[in-house]
This record gives structure tokens, C-alpha cells and sequence, in this order.
């Protein structure tokens, strides 16, 4: 079974690596991927500074060069963010690809890439108590509710009571 999963960063690595890995056999391909919600506002920042020499190679325009740095850092961010995942999948000989996608909506970025990588299930973090009321509007939920495809939500690891 092609599995994707979706992390924040909240993800246990144990225990999702576990999982995925008896749910995707030894057949199975699994990619991880991160979504970042880049604001608007970052982007323009990037375009709106001065051209600097050393920044761009000459002939490259600054909405080339934004871009560039753009997508470094929703490369670098994602990176960080599912490395935990990568690592524990890693130990458990587990092939892993990793993608890192930039959308304001973050719960159709991940429906799409699932489709995109072919993948016959999802895998995401429940980082809501299912009966709080918010937890209704999720991303977790929000992909559980448009998705054609069976999404397994994983419980973050429980908090002792103080």
C-alpha cells in the first residue's frame, strides 16, 4: 500500500513509524510530506528588498530571485518538520520521499499530493480532542471530509495531568 503522511511536526515518529510501516508492507511506498502557509506578506517581503549583488547571478530579476528564496525556505522548513517522521521511518528501513508544498489551503494541498503520488491512504496527526468543538474545523478533519481517500488520523501522545 502507497501510504502518504502529513505532518506539522506534531507527529509521534515511534509509534507513526510503526504503523505505516506494517500498513505500507514491504511493497508499499510512503512519502512525507509538509505543508507551509507562507503569508502573503513573507512572499512580498522577499521581492520588495533591495537587489544586492551577491544575492542573484546577473540578469536575474528580483521576482526570480524571491522565488528562489522562497522556495529555500519552504524546503528548509519542511525539512525540520518532518525529520523526526524520516528519521524513525529511516530505522525501520522504511523508503521514504519527502515533499514540501507551499497553499493557503492547506487540506486540498494534501489531497492533491496524495493523488498526485498515488497514494491509497493518508496518514495525519489528531492534535485536537475529538469532541472539542474546534477539532471539527481542522486541517485533520477538513481532509477526513473532502478526501476519496481512507485517512488514518494518529493521536498525539497523551499529556499527563498536572
Amino acid at each position: 500500500m502507497d501510504v502518504l503522511i502529513a505532518t506539522a511536526g506534531v507527529l509521534p515518529p515511534e509509534p507513526v513509524a510503526h504503523f505505516v510501516e506494517l500498513l505500507a508492507g514491504p511493497r508499499g511506498k510512503v512519502t512525507v510530506m509538509n505543508v507551509t502557509q507562507a503569508p502573503a506578506e513573507f512572499l512580498d517581503e522577499l521581492e520588495d528588498g533591495p537587489w544586492q549583488p551577491f544575492d542573484a547571478p546577473p540578469g536575474r530579476s528580483d521576482a526570480d530571485r524571491a522565488a528562489r528564496e522562497a522556495e529555500r525556505y519552504i524546503q528548509e522548513r519542511g525539512s525540520k518538520i518532518v525529520a523526526p517522521v524520516v528519521a524513525a521511518l529511516k530505522l525501520r528501513d522504511v523508503v521514504t520521499a519527502m515533499l514540501f508544498v507551499e497553499a493557503e489551503d492547506v487540506a486540498r494541498a494534501i489531497i492533491d499530493t496524495a493523488e498526485r503520488v498515488g497514494a491509497d491512504a493518508i496518514v495525519m496527526g489528531a492534535t485536537r480532542h475529538l469532541f472539542n468543538e474546534m477539532s471539527w474545523t481542522s486541517v485533520s478533519m477538513t481532509v477526513v471530509a473532502r478526501s476519496s481517500l481512507p485517512v488514518l488520523l494518529i493521536p498525539a501522545p497523551a499529556q499527563p495531568d498536572n
